[in-house]
């Protein structure tokens, strides 16, 4: 077992974009600062130069070294392949912890830790769902297999760290109650993400930042943007950053609808970079866990519109205006209502002080700690 002041911990998930990426970053920093020697392995064929900036920011804070090798989002024939060139990465890093985030991270870590204590490693297997699987709908053929599998991976797990409690109860609901120890930490920012952004002089009224895929919503924020703008009968303009293999279906979708001229498309970068380019932060996702993005705005002081799904009504609490379906109707009315009186909206936000108490890096980096220190004694 690691001695009780530094721990080998190894990060493994596929792919190195959006919120698991944000998670694991901010984790690794806390944990590199504790005095833990920090490694990360994930997919070498997702991100672009913006995630290649952030690898080299963490390149002198990772002892154990980043190492990215192909890995494919779905079951598929190169998963063995790839299995096994993951396994010898992780083998020669001599994890104390083996961390998993998502689902084909979870499965590796999981797997491989259970390989090495077969070598008489003692590892411990950790597994943050962040979604992930749990998304599926239980009822689909795709959700039964998914389901199975992580009811057998239960044999394989020592810890399970749920970002939110929705997250937890979705576990419970459709895979089962959990067999092993679990504990919920919400995702948590830097002291430095809670100073407030003002928007540009020039700043459009709406800003979509997240993933482009229908999960997160994007083609629901172009339809929502066209209702809005019936329903108010003026222009409405807005920001779209974010990369993803569906961006160009977005690109037609804003092109058939005829607002070409009323949306911009950006390429990812820093959230608060990206929030001074707007009035109205809308989050309109089919589905989530705990989202950083919704965080991060809040911590900015930004007002904002979001999809009430996953964990995000414990964030906002379950009353909030600012809740709304993944719908482009009642986004579109919701548009309008904000942009029409921005200074009552922003007053309807959960104030900073309550956000900072309860979404603090620090706690969850400390939570988290304690979970790997008491998988390794269990």
């Amino acid at each position: 077992m690691a001695s009780p002041s530094s721990l080998r911990i190894v990060h493994c998930f596929r792919s190195p974009v959006g919120g698991i990426f944000r998670h694991v970053r901010d984790l690794a920093d806390a944990q590199a600062a504790a005095g833990h020697q920090v490694g990360i392995v994930c997919d070498s064929t997702t991100g672009g130069a913006f995630e290649e900036a952030l690898f080299d920011d963490m390149k002198d804070t990772l002892a154990l070294g980043v190492h990215r090798t192909p890995m494919q989002r779905h079951i598929g024939p190169g998963d063995a392949a790839s299995a096994w060139r993951t396994f010898k990465i992780i083998k020669e890093l001599q994890p104390d912890v083996l961390h998993g985030h998502g689902a084909k991270g979870g499965a590796y870590a999981r797997l491989f830790g259970s390989l090495l204590r077969v070598s008489r490693s003692r590892v411990a297997r950790l597994y943050s769902p962040h979604g992930g699987s749990l998304h599926y709908d239980e009822r689909t053929a795709t959700g039964k297999l998914f389901f199975a599998i992580e009811r057998t991976m239960a044999f394989f797990t020592d810890y399970l760290l749920f970002v939110s409690d929705y997250e937890r109860q979705a576990y419970r609901r459709k895979v089962g109650e959990p067999r092993v120890p679990n504990v919920l930490v919400y995702n948590g920012l830097r002291d430095g993400e809670f100073e407030p952004v003002a928007a540009e002089t020039d700043a459009a009224d709406l800003l979509y930042i997240g993933m482009m895929r229908d999960l997160k919503g994007p083609d629901i924020f172009i339809d929502a943007l066209a209702q809005a703008e019936i329903r108010s009968e003026r222009t409405i303009s807005a920001v779209m950053v974010g990369d993803g293999d569906d961006l160009p279906r977005y690109h037609a979708q804003v092109k058939r609808l005829g607002l070409d001229n009323r949306i911009r498309f950006f390429p990812p970068m820093p959230a608060r970079r990206a929030f001074a380019l707007a009035h109205v932060v809308v989050v309109p996702s089919r589905a989530e866990a705990m989202p950083y993005i919704v965080l991060e705005t809040l911590a900015a002081g930004k007002p904002m519109i979001a999809s009430a799904v996953g964990g995000i009504p414990e964030i906002f609490g379950p009353d909030s205006p600012a809740l709304v379906q993944p719908d482009a109707i009642e986004i579109g009315e919701k548009m309008d209502q904000a942009l029409t009186d921005l200074d009552a909206y922003r007053q309807a936000m959960p104030q900073t002080s309550v956000l900072k108490s309860r979404f603090g890096a620090d706690v969850m980096a400390a939570e988290i700690e304690k979970a790997y220190f008491a998988a390794l004694a269990g």
